[in-house]
C-alpha cells in the first residue's frame, strides 16, 4: 500500500542539457556487442532509440607529447655527475609530484552503456568504458538504465545492463530501472521485476528518470520494493523528469515517509538548490555566479541521513565550483553524503569532475568517503 498521497503539482517540460561533440571512434570489439543487441531489437524487443538527455561537456583532452631525451656524449665525466644529480632531482620532482590520494579507490557512482548511436555520438560497450576506467584510476563503477520516454533519446534496458556488466563483475555494479507507468498487472509486477533483475546482478535502482512528480502514488510500490530488497535509488529531478516545487517539498515528503530507501539526487532540479534564490528556470539550467545565501539542500543533508547528493555533469560540477568557497564548505561539512559520479554517457566525453581533488582541499578521511565509502555504504 502506498504511504502517500500524491498534491498535484505541475510537470512542464524542459529544454535538453546536453551539449554535441565530436566522439572518438568506437573500438572495434564492440561491434559484436552491438551486432547481438540490433539483432535482439529488429526481433521488437527494443523499440526506441539511445542518446542523452542530461548534460555533457564536450571538448576532448589532447594526448601529452612526451620529449625524445638528449643524448649525452660517452665518456665525460663531468656529464656523468650531472647525470647523477640530474636523477636525484627527477626523484625529488617525483616524490613532490606524486598525487596524495592515488592510493585511495575511485568509486564512479554514475556511468552507462548505451546500445546505439545517438546524436552523432557512438555507442558505449561495458569493454570502452572499463578501458576509459583504466586510462582515468576509476578502480569501480555503478552502470545505470534507462527505461522511459523521458530518458529518449537515450534507451539502455536492464536486461541489457545487466548482461553488459556481467563481463566484468569486479570492476561494473549495474543497477535496474522500471518504468512505473507500465506496472498495468499490479503491484505485484515491481516485486517480480526487482526480484527478476537483483538475481541477475543488479545492486541498486536507477537512473529513476520518469514525467512524473517524485511523490507520484505510482511509485510507491518501487520505493517500497526498493526499501524490502535494501537497493538504493538514484534518480534524476528537473523540470521534465520528477518535477518539484521550488523548496524541493515533494522530495522531503519521500524522504520522510521512505526513511530505509536511500535516495541519490542527480541533476538540476536538486542541484539548483544550492543557492537560496532559485527560480522556475533554474530547475532545468545551469545557474551561473556566486551564491548569496545556502539553499535548501544544505537543511535536506542535515535533517535526513538517507538523501546522498551525485556530483555527476555539469549541474552537480557546476554547484561546487560557480562559488568555490560555498562547494568547499558543503564538502567539508557533507563530504559523508556526496559521491563521486561522472554521467560518462558516450566514447571520447570530458569529463571535469577528476579535477576535483586539486580543486577542493580536504583531509584524507573527507576524501576517502566521497571517493568510495559512501556509495560503497549504499551498495548492501
Amino acid at each position: 500500500m502506498t504511504r502517500f498521497a500524491s498534491p498535484s503539482g505541475d510537470s512542464s517540460s524542459c529544454s535538453d542539457e546536453s551539449d554535441d561533440s565530436n566522439a572518438d571512434d568506437t573500438r572495434s570489439r564492440a561491434v559484436t556487442t552491438r551486432r547481438r543487441y540490433l539483432g535482439i531489437a529488429a526481433g521488437g524487443l527494443f523499440a526506441t532509440g539511445a542518446g542523452c538527455t542530461t548534460d555533457r561537456l564536450d571538448e576532448s583532452t589532447p594526448a601529452s607529447e612526451t620529449p625524445e631525451p638528449s643524448a649525452a656524449p660517452p665518456d665525460d665525466p663531468e656529464t656523468d655527475e650531472s647525470d647523477s644529480e640530474t636523477e636525484e632531482e627527477d626523484t625529488e620532482t617525483e616524490e613532490d609530484d606524486q598525487d596524495p590520494l592515488a592510493d585511495l579507490p575511485l568509486f564512479d557512482a554514475h556511468t552507462h552503456v548505451v546500445p546505439m548511436a545517438t546524436r552523432g555520438h557512438d555507442p558505449l560497450s561495458a569493454d570502452e568504458l572499463v578501458d576509459w576506467m583504466d586510462a582515468y584510476g576509476v578502480d569501480r563503477a555503478v552502470v545505470l538504465a534507462f527505461d522511459s520516454p523521458e530518458a529518449y533519446p537515450v534507451q539502455a534496458p536492464s536486461w541489457w545492463v545487466l548482461e553488459e556488466a556481467a563481463s566484468y563483475p569486479e570492476r561494473l555494479v549495474p543497477f535496474c530501472t522500471i518504468d512505473p507507468r507500465t506496472l498495468v498487472y499490479g503491484e505485484d509486477t515491481a516485486e517480480d521485476l526487482l526480484e527478476g533483475y537483483i538475481d541477475r546482478g543488479a545492486r541498486g535502482f536507477g537512473e529513476l528518470k520518469v514525467g512524473m512528480p517524485i511523490d507520484d502514488e505510482r511509485l510507491g510500490p518501487i520505493y517500497e520494493r526498493c526499501a524490502e530488497y535494501e537497493l538504493p535509488i538514484l534518480f534524476h529531478t528537473d523540470r521534465q523528469s520528477l518535477p518539484d516545487e521550488i523548496g524541493l517539498p515533494r522530495l522531503e515528503s519521500v524522504l520522510a515517509s521512505y526513511p530505509e530507501v536511500d535516495f541519490v539526487a542527480h541533476a538540476h532540479g536538486w542541484w539548483a538548490h544550492m543557492g537560496a534564490d532559485v527560480e522556475r528556470a533554474d530547475l532545468g539550467s545551469i545557474p551561473e555566479g556566486p551564491i548569496e545565501s545556502r539553499g535548501r539542500i544544505w537543511e535536506l543533508l542535515a535533517e535526513y541521513d538517507n538523501i546522498y547528493g551525485d556530483i555527476s555533469t555539469r549541474s552537480g560540477w557546476n554547484a561546487l565550483v560557480r562559488d568555490e568557497t560555498l562547494g568547499q564548505e558543503l564538502l567539508e561539512t557533507h563530504h559523508d553524503q556526496i559521491v563521486f559520479g561522472t554521467d560518462y554517457l558516450y566514447p571520447g566525453q570530458a569529463v571535469p569532475q577528476f579535477g576535483l581533488f586539486d580543486r577542493f582541499d580536504l583531509d584524507r578521511e573527507a576524501w576517502a568517503n566521497v571517493r568510495h565509502r559512501n556509495i560503497e555504504r549504499l551498495l548492501r
